[in-house]
């Protein structure tokens, strides 16, 4: 009985360790099931991981597949952490200022004339937390999160007229990005407690303003 006790024990343990390493990485550090859709009409599905930083996408089958975003259209993956389908689209973009070339964006909502898209990355975390992954205190997709010093965060991007405008999380920009309507949408922002500045928040606002729009 003890040594059953022992053992039950252990395999917790190694549970609760198992699950402590998989909750302290970020998505883009994890394999996801998903869907890669090439440019020449191909569709491979497997574990999927994504780089974001080098615009590469790899796929796990029985090798590991390495695709960039010349190569492919656009790719979805089933986030487990936080339960949920993801897109993203391969799109022309100067991300440093100079040429356009093929980059990933995530697309968080879209309507006729409006999306919102955004780009994750990992930032060193400056503001004095240490809330760890491990209290599940915060999803990071809806607020900030800190894992042992880093944290997710986010660069947003409002696609309209069929360009791409990086938008600099200052309120006064958020209203001219969504124009026409900055009653509606402040009395909606205020109704509902939405920030100008949260991924969540964002993702509704720009839904209410496209469903303004119809």
């Amino acid at each position: 009985m003890k040594r059953t006790i022992l053992t039950l024990s252990l395999l917790f343990l190694s549970l609760v360790h198992v699950l402590a390493q998989s909750s302290n990485q970020f998505p883009s550090q994890v394999w996801h099931k998903g869907n890669i859709y090439l440019n020449d009409g191909t569709t491979v599905s497997g574990l999927i991981k994504y780089d974001l930083d080098n615009n590469l996408v790899q796929l796990q089958n029985e090798n590991v597949e390495t695709f960039t975003a010349s190569n492919v259209s656009n790719f979805e993956i089933y986030d487990e952490i936080f339960a949920g389908t993801r897109k993203f689209y391969s799109l022309p973009y100067a991300i440093n200022g100079e040429y356009e070339t093929p980059t990933f964006f995530e697309v968080l909502t879209q309507g006729d004339e409006l999306a919102l898209l955004c780009r994750e990355y990992i930032a060193t975390d400056t503001r004095g937390m240490n809330n760890s992954w491990g209290g599940m205190g915060m999803n990071p997709f809806w607020g900030p999160q800190n894992y042992s010093g880093y944290r997710l965060a986010f660069n947003y991007y409002f696609f309209k007229n069929g360009k791409m405008e990086r938008y600099s999380l200052k309120r006064k920009d958020l209203f001219a990005m969504l124009p026409g309507y900055d009653e509606e949408i402040d009395l909606f922002m205020k109704k509902n407690r939405l920030e100008h500045d949260k991924r969540g928040d964002l993702l509704r606002i720009t839904a209410y303003y496209n469903e303004l729009q119809n």
